[in-house]
């Protein structure tokens, strides 16, 4: 079986060199999709993180943090609305200028491959997590007609997972044209179709990017209300 590809980076569009390594050799064959250069350029989470949110402890200082929880998660939790409501958020990459490119090419361009890269990523952290449901954060009608696809549910498919597109959204202003306060203070944004059948059920929700926390609460709080057990979720940036 041949180990050389002849295919571009997903990416950079560069032809990805072929790995001619011992090990290469003598492992089953897997399509790269991006070259090692922009492989390099993603930053994983590593190290102490925020247990909650996964927010990297070495992007704060320590009077910003109470033990292994931030002073975000904290307010959160403090808040008897939204306590409990997201058991724990796990995330990929540090959201650094190369991912923010990328995401924007995913998002904003509609180039659909780049859900394979994110689906292999994706599939390792997924490994070992007890879930029910896969619930991708859905886009509103406006917003699927302007980018093709959902990003959420085209990384679950790509991952070989089932999506279940059990949550509609209103449309409203982009959330990145948002101050943080105002994302925090949203009215319920998602609905839930009826008969949803998750009593008792273990969720993960997927979505690109965790930056206040408010769309997966808003969206965990609707599930919980609706008899789901945990709800927990996956990004690929934070």
């Amino acid at each position: 079986m041949s180990i050389f590809f002849s295919d571009y980076c997903y990416i950079c569009q560069e032809r990805i060199r072929p790995d001619i390594s011992w090990k290469a050799l003598f492992s089953p064959e897997k399509e790269p999709f991006i070259c090692t250069d922009c492989r390099g350029k993603f930053e994983r989470i590593e190290g102490e993180t925020c247990r909650i949110c996964s927010r990297p402890f070495q992007q704060i200082d320590n009077p910003f943090r109470d033990e292994d929880v931030c002073y975000d998660c904290i307010r959160w939790e403090e808040d008897p609305e939204w306590q409990g409501v997201l058991k724990k958020n796990t995330s990929i990459f540090v959201y650094n200028e190369f991912l923010k490119a990328v995401i924007a090419k995913f998002k904003y361009r509609g180039d659909y491959m780049l859900a394979k890269v994110f689906s292999e990523m994706f599939r390792k952290k997924v490994q070992g997590l007890v879930a029910d449901v896969f619930v991708p954060i859905p886009l509103s009608e406006e917003r699927l007609y302007e980018r093709g696809f959902n990003q959420a549910e085209a990384i679950l498919t790509e991952a070989g997972l089932q999506p279940s597109n059990i949550l509609t959204r209103i449309h409203t202003e982009k959330q990145s044209k948002k101050s943080r306060t105002e994302r925090i203070h949203l009215p319920q944004v998602f609905q839930l179709l009826s008969n949803p059948q998750i009593e008792g059920k273990k969720i993960v929700l997927i979505d690109d990017i965790y930056t206040t926390g408010s769309t997966l609460r808003h969206a965990a709080k609707l599930l919980k209300y609706a008899g789901a057990t945990t709800i927990q979720s996956i990004t690929i940036g934070r």
